[in-house]
Order: structure tokens, then C-alpha cells, then sequence
């Protein structure tokens, strides 16, 4: 499902620069270069890289919760010339993998209610709403909280 030319890999820390370059083109809020450093560590921190440039990532990680590990995509950015080949759920289900091959049993995600392309990739990949998080976002807007069990979303049920 990987676009040809797109390969997906760990981040490295000289992708960061990057990485932050797509959070502030894509985002009205985005995050700070050392919120990046902090999670390099993290399982499902991965980029996508096409003709030697960073074109996307997603961050995940997986905290221990009582025998059934919990993984949280934290965020997912491509950017804007870059989108509609794919990259975004090449990224996503990469993502997923890695967190569930660290150990998640279901993964969740805050989403804007707003944003019906993002909604739309999370519900094809088998994301639920569980509730909705009121004025989540700076501007105030509220996010949906979605989750996803790993073993029916891995036997593509």
C-alpha cells in the first residue's frame, strides 16, 4: 500500500528539522522542535521519505496498562504537496504495526470533530469514536477521541 517511490523508516534526529517544518504547514497549533526530541525513543515515531526528502510522520507511543497496553497515535502530518498518494495511510497503518508489535492492544487518537479527511482515513482503518474531548483544541474546537482494537484491525475485520 506504501506509494512506490515513499519508503517509510524511523525518525532520526536529523529528520526533525523536517518534521517541524510539516507540523507548521499543516498545523494551526503545532508543536515545539524539543516535543519532537523528546519522543525520537518512541515506537511508532516514523517518517516517510520520497527522493531523499521528508514528505510525512506520525508519532505513536504505548504506555503499560495492566496486561493490555494502550498505544496513542500523538500525531500524523504529510505534507501539503505531498497529499493524496497515499503517504497518510502508509504512515498510519506502519504506525500501528510498530505500536502493536511493541505491545498495544488498542490504539486511540484525538481528531477535530472538523477535519472529515483525517476522520474519514481513521474510520476506514477500523477507528471508533469513544467520546469527545470539549474545547480540546487552543481555538476551542472540540476533538472526537477514537480507538481502534489492534488484533481486528491487524486480521483487517
Amino acid at each position: 500500500m506504501t506509494p512506490v517511490e515513499t519508503t517509510i523508516r524511523p525518525v532520526e534526529r536529523a529528520d526533525l528539522l523536517a518534521v517541524v517544518r510539516i507540523e507548521r504547514a499543516c498545523f494551526s497549533d503545532p508543536w515545539a522542535y524539543d516535543v519532537f526530541e523528546r519522543l525520537l525513543d518512541e515506537p511508532g515515531f516514523l517518517v516517510a521519505e520520497r527522493e531523499g526528502t521528508v514528505v510525512g510522520f506520525v508519532v505513536g507511543d504505548v504506555t503499560p496498562n495492566a496486561g493490555r497496553d494502550i498505544g496513542h497515535v500523538k500525531d500524523l502530518a504529510v505534507r501539503p504537496d505531498s497529499r493524496e498518494r497515499g503517504i497518510g495511510r502508509a504512515l498510519l497503518r506502519s504506525g500501528l504495526a510498530r505500536l502493536r508489535a511493541a505491545g498495544a492492544a488498542v490504539v486511540r487518537l484525538e481528531v477535530r470533530e472538523s477535519n472529515e479527511v483525517a476522520r474519514s482515513l481513521y474510520a476506514e482503518e477500523g477507528f471508533e469514536p469513544i467520546r469527545r474531548a470539549a474545547n480540546y483544541y487552543r481555538d476551542g474546537e472540540d476533538a472526537l477521541v477514537l480507538a481502534v482494537d489492534l488484533a481486528v484491525w491487524a486480521n483487517g475485520e
